[in-house]
């Protein structure tokens, strides 16, 4: 596969991720945009213009300021708090059909400028970003559609409706995390060289890491038949705990060195 079909895939994705979460808060009751998120500080109305912000500096470039207040609310822990608090600022007094229309055309005006002039070298930077982080093609357009359909997801939680854990984002979302538990199991939690872990996650084939000499966690080719830990769990329990958001709501199951497990379960968020 090219670099430009690769990058076009997780375009793909991401516009299906926003076709899924504007559609979702087209259906919101009023009182609903109140209602509070697993992400502290934040409720759905939140939710909406931080994905409204993001993709609005995408499209246009244009980067915004605002006072987060003296001191800054306690949920803004680091710099991308921060930086993602200004358009939940700057949105405070939106209402709900300007967030949504305003995802929709920045959304539609990226999408647009994606299949006009695609993106050919998955490792060279965009020429627009926000917050002026360094990622290349390939992290910006797959970090996409996990956020807006993580943030989806936030959004279902808050106001009881669930769904949408077996769409494309959803299956792009989890795997996508799943890979980071090599780095789990080597740097969170520590685990000697040569330790295994397996995680079977409903909806994908089956995940192995391993830890290297260089105590790094690496993604194993094969399944080991009889790892040191295999965690088996549903999509939403798995993406609740790679995402730091709440216990997993379905069952976890443990097998093999059940200490060494646990310790994997409860380091499981690596999203910020």
């Amino acid at each position: 596969m090219s670099d430009q079909e690769l990058l076009a895939g997780y375009a793909d994705v991401w516009w299906q991720a926003i076709d899924d979460f504007t559609g979702l808060l087209e259906t919101l009751e009023p009182e609903d945009w109140d209602r509070p998120t697993d992400l502290p500080g934040w409720d759905v109305r939140a939710v909406a213009a931080h994905i409204a912000h993001l993709e609005k500096v995408l499209a246009t470039g244009q980067e915004e300021t605002a006072d987060l207040g003296d001191p800054v609310p306690d949920h803004i822990t680091s710099l991308m708090g921060h930086y993602t608090e200004i358009g939940v600022v700057n949105r405070r007094d939106a209402a709900p059909d300007a967030l949504i229309n305003e995802i929709r055309e920045a959304a539609t005006a990226r999408r647009t400028a994606l299949l006009a002039d695609p993106p050919t070298d998955a490792d060279a930077q965009p020429e627009r970003i926000f917050g002026g982080v360094p990622w290349s093609w390939r992290v910006l357009l797959r970090n996409r559609p996990l956020d807006v359909w993580m943030h989806e997801q936030d959004v279902r939680r808050a106001v009881g409706r669930p769904g949408g854990m077996d769409t494309v984002p959803a299956k792009h979302t989890a795997e996508y995390l799943a890979e980071s538990l090599g780095f789990v199991l080597a740097k969170k939690v520590g685990a000697e060289p040569g330790t295994t872990l397996v995680l079977e996650m409903a909806g994908s084939e089956p995940f192995a890491f391993e830890v290297g000499e260089d105590r790094r966690g690496k993604a194993l080719p094969e399944v080991p038949a009889e790892p040191d830990v295999r965690l088996a769990m549903d999509r939403e329990s798995f993406v609740c705990l790679a995402g730091g958001r709440r216990p997993a709501p379905g069952a976890v199951r443990i097998e093999g060195d059940e200490a060494l497990g646990q310790r994997v379960v409860d380091s499981m968020a690596t999203t910020p």
